[in-house]
């Protein structure tokens, strides 16, 4: 095993979600050696022909992380990860324990600057790509890139867990705000069970700073059930005081909780150490989406696959 490679157990966690898995011969042939040029290209931000040859052909390791990226087969790999460590499998007991107190999240945004070789991509027209949910989302054929002050940029907007793990994101071009992303991105939060019952989609906590602080996300909120830990910026508290008995009460606000959003800004400080995250090189949006994908499941394989020295 190679630096930034998965490990023996790392790679037993996740080999049998892959596609074509017990099948000899065939077109699904080294996908160990294929994954691990996919996580190599992500650690290190190569372009895809510069990968070792250890990898194998470069051309097999991208088209198969492009067609992963597409139907879904990555996202699948993360979705099985996270409903093992909510059900409070022998490497999650510890997400089993806080899901019985408070099940919290963490919700931010963070920019991506794009290289040049992620720009570029030709226009289509919307009907050709595949909606990404209901909501305030981007157009699809804009592929998640805008300008903003940092240039050409993208913009991820995540929820975390409190041990700074990706739940799930949505992607926006550079210049799209926070706040109008707070319901789209909470929609997409959904952790299946495993067995019978619904899907877990209302946190009992939501933690954001001010740039979520809005009547209708906290409106948003109530409606969920959720109890809402959210900055509020000066302008706002100044305005609410100078309408005296119109403006309300003002919004509860525990400090003590709050400071444990800085759970997400660790899972972006964890996401940003994979080049190919903190530097966009993917023109697709549904390629750079899967990239974030892959290496949202490196994150998870690290927090829960305990290596046989540690259980030793």
């Amino acid at each position: 095993m190679r630096r930034h490679e998965l490990t023996d157990a790392q790679w037993q966690r996740i080999e049998p979600l892959l596609p074509g898995n017990g099948r000899p011969g065939g077109q699904w042939a080294d996908h160990r050696r294929v994954v691990n040029g996919v996580l190599f290209r992500a650690r290190s931000g190569m372009p895809w022909p510069d990968l070792p040859d250890r990898y194998g052909p470069w051309q097999t390791v991208y088209e198969r992380h492009r067609r992963w990226s597409a139907d879904g087969t990555w996202k699948t790999i993360l979705q099985e990860l996270q409903i093992e460590a909510d059900a409070g499998d022998p490497d999650g007991t510890h997400a089993r324990q806080v899901s019985r107190q408070e099940w919290a999240v963490n919700i931010d945004s963070t920019s991506c600057r794009a290289h040049q070789h992620a720009a570029g991509a030709p226009r289509k027209p919307a009907a050709d790509y595949p909606q990404k949910g209901a909501g305030p989302v981007m157009r699809p054929m804009d592929e998640a890139l805008g300008r903003s002050r940092g240039g050409l940029t993208s913009k991820v907007h995540l929820l975390s867990d409190d041990r700074a793990r990706p739940l799930t994101w949505q992607t926006s071009p550079g210049q799209r705000g926070d706040s109008p992303m707070f319901a789209p991105v909470l929609q997409g939060l959904r952790i299946r069970r495993r067995g019978p019952g619904r899907p877990r989609s209302r946190p009992d906590r939501v933690r954001g700073d001010k740039a979520y602080s809005s009547r209708d996300n906290r409106a948003y909120l109530r409606r969920l059930g959720s109890k809402a830990t959210i900055a509020q910026p000066d302008d706002q508290r100044t305005h609410r005081k100078r309408r005296g008995r119109l403006g309300g009460r003002p919004p509860v606000f525990d400090k003590t909780q709050y400071r444990r959003r800085n759970a997400v800004e660790r899972c972006v400080n964890k996401w940003k150490q994979f080049r190919a995250v903190a530097t966009r090189y993917d023109k697709r949006d549904y390629i750079f989406n899967g990239t974030l994908t892959v290496t949202a499941i490196t994150i998870w394989l690290r927090d829960t696959v305990q290596e046989p020295s540690e259980t030793a």
